[in-house]
């Protein structure tokens, strides 16, 4: 019997160990330079993301049953904003790559 790895059966982003953000960046980058890129990516991935999930909760009604209340409203925004952040860290550099380089581009 053999095992499988996690990562085969989850998918690729399961077994990132680094943020994408730091494995995107070359080495000889001071950790300056490294620090700024990561703060980008998760504020634009952040809100990115926030406003989209925040734009998608308004779409749905409140079901007519199962509907937690005041309760249930409070921990959806906890539980939307662990999702954007997470959203972020996995695919946020794919978005923010364009931006950041006109970012540092102003800054220079």
């Amino acid at each position: 019997m053999s095992l499988t790895p996690v990562g085969a059966l989850v998918g690729r982003s399961a077994v990132t160990v680094l943020p994408a953000s730091v494995a995107t960046l070359p080495a000889g980058k001071d950790p300056e330079q490294r620090r700024l890129r990561e703060v980008f990516d998760q504020s634009m991935g952040q809100t990115l993301f926030g406003q989209m999930l925040k734009s998608m909760r308004r779409t749905v009604g409140k079901p007519a049953y199962f509907h937690g209340g005041r309760a249930e409203e409070i921990f959806q925004q906890q539980l939307d904003q662990v999702l954007a952040e997470k959203l972020s860290r996995a695919s946020g550099p794919a978005l923010t790559d364009p931006m950041f380089e006109l970012f540092t581009l102003q800054r220079s």
